[in-house]
């Protein structure tokens, strides 16, 4: 029996690196490319032909020759940047790799697009593909990523079929994004509360993420589709912050700010910000405070039926256990 062939962009991310290992277990024959000189080694233990590269400027037609699959992971993800950065890296390089695999003729092409797409100043729970994505998006990330998804999923068609997965809170041991910040709240010792903090979120162990996107490579129902992944199990930002700060053994303050004050505070921030030389990040955004105070919650039928998904690990007691660990890095 032949080899399947991947080619995976993003390869040195956290989703990159729990999908490379995914696929290297199930046989998959691997070409991995990513920009990271120092996760090279890894990605060459477990077996994958590493390209390191950056896919805004390299040439992706000999990356996908030979190949019978595209995992698109790479992407330009934060909450904050200015927006020709995103276009470019998350819409401008998603269109010329769909080309290079339509040359190629390779007949699958996964997508890593994002729930992000539903993110707005409301609680959202129990949403399903069917939901529309928020009227405005929130930041260019989430504009960017609703506008390849669209690509993406517009391009399935005879001869190439895509499917676009949308994982929620990624949460694993390569994490540069959700969990970092979230603990360099925690160790300050003092963490904001909007809305009581009751805001709900549903965190997803990278390996149950990785393992999605393998099993749409299998699915041919899923063709031409989004689907909604999440680990199925919602925490409080609260419960979340404390179970961190318990993890750290470290004392934590809760601090309710009432949500006209941040409101403010973040479009003021922002606002100074985006007039600043090289445009910081500031503290606080509108997409992080809409993400920090109200729910995002999925109903995962969907993923179930036609991936056959089903969550194996608890997130938050992947999160306790990541803590200490992510918490001293520098």
């Amino acid at each position: 029996m032949n080899r399947r062939r991947a080619l995976v962009t993003g390869a040195t991310g956290g989703l990159g690196l729990a999908l490379v290992e995914a696929l290297s277990a199930e046989g998959y024959e691997i070409r991995a490319v990513g920009r990271r000189p120092n996760v090279a080694p890894r990605l060459r233990a477990m077996g994958a032909e590493v390209v390191l590269a950056d896919l805004e400027e390299a040439d992706l037609a000999p990356l996908c020759a030979d190949r019978d699959v595209v995992f698109h992971a790479a992407a330009l993800s934060s909450p904050w940047g200015p927006d020709a950065a995103f276009r470019r890296a998350n819409v401008e390089v998603t269109d010329r790799l769909l080309e290079a695999a339509r040359g190629a003729r390779i007949d699958r092409f996964v997508y890593v697009s994002s729930p992000s797409i539903y993110t707005c100043m409301a609680d959202r729970r129990g949403l399903t593909e069917a939901d529309p994505p928020a009227v405005r998006p929130m930041n260019a990330y989430a504009r960017t990523k609703l506008e390849a998804e669209r690509r993406v999923l517009a391009a399935d068609g005879e001869g190439l079929r895509t499917v676009a997965l949308r994982p929620r809170a990624l949460i694993g041991p390569d994490d540069a994004v959700l969990l970092p910040r979230v603990l360099r709240l925690v160790r300050k010792g003092r963490f904001p509360l909007f809305r009581g903090g009751l805001g709900e979120v549903e965190l997803t162990d990278v390996r149950d993420a990785a393992r999605a996107l393998l099993l749409a490579d299998r699915a041919e129902a899923a063709a031409g589709l989004a689907i909604n992944i999440s680990g199925g199990r919602p925490v409080t930002v609260k419960a979340l912050a404390l179970a961190l700060s318990a993890a750290l053994d470290r004392p934590l303050a809760l601090i309710p700010i009432p949500m006209a004050l941040a409101r403010a505070a973040a479009a003021t921030m922002a606002g100074v910000a985006s007039t600043l030389p090289g445009r910081p990040e500031p503290p606080l955004t509108p997409y992080s405070l809409a993400a920090l105070a109200y729910s995002q919650t999925f109903d995962l039928t969907r993923a179930r039926d036609l991936l056959g998904y089903r969550p194996e690990h608890v997130a938050l007691e992947t999160a306790r256990a990541l803590a200490p660990r992510l918490a001293a890095r520098p």
